[in-house]
């Protein structure tokens, strides 16, 4: 079992349908359920992973620095369960885990994170360092 953050790229490129990513970001809470897809056919990376809310909507994609790592481990057929994590500054991120099982959120109260929580969203930062992946 494995678990990281990654952040979503391409927050604020419209959709192919013209549907906003930030806004549907805005309205997806801290648990909800997203889907990695892997895109080979992608014109622009064939390593790109989307990332899609429950809506169906596409939120954005995996970073590309992280997108081989991410869609190589889908492709090899490893479990993998991600929900948005949250929205904190003008990024937002998705919680990854490998293995079985659902991610967890990082801990609402731990006690490292006192100066780096920000009460307004929900956000919490992993306790070993920053955000992996941002």
């Amino acid at each position: 079992m494995q678990e990281m953050t990654l952040s979503i790229a391409g927050l604020d490129f419209p959709n192919t349908d013209g549907g906003n990513r930030r806004s549907e970001a805005m309205m997806t809470l801290p648990g909800d359920p997203v889907t990695l897809m892997t895109e080979p056919r992608n014109r622009h990376d064939r390593n790109a992973v989307a990332i899609v809310a429950a809506s169906g909507m596409k939120l954005g994609y995996v970073s590309a620095e992280r997108a081989p790592y991410i869609g190589g481990r889908i492709h090899r057929g490893e479990e993998v369960v991600a929900i948005f994590q949250g929205m904190h500054g003008g990024g937002a991120y998705i919680r990854v885990r490998f293995g079985g099982g659902q991610p967890t959120l990082p801990p609402a109260a731990a006690p490292s994170y006192s100066s780096t929580r920000d009460e307004t969203d929900g956000f919490y930062p992993d306790e070993e360092g920053p955000v992996w992946g941002a």
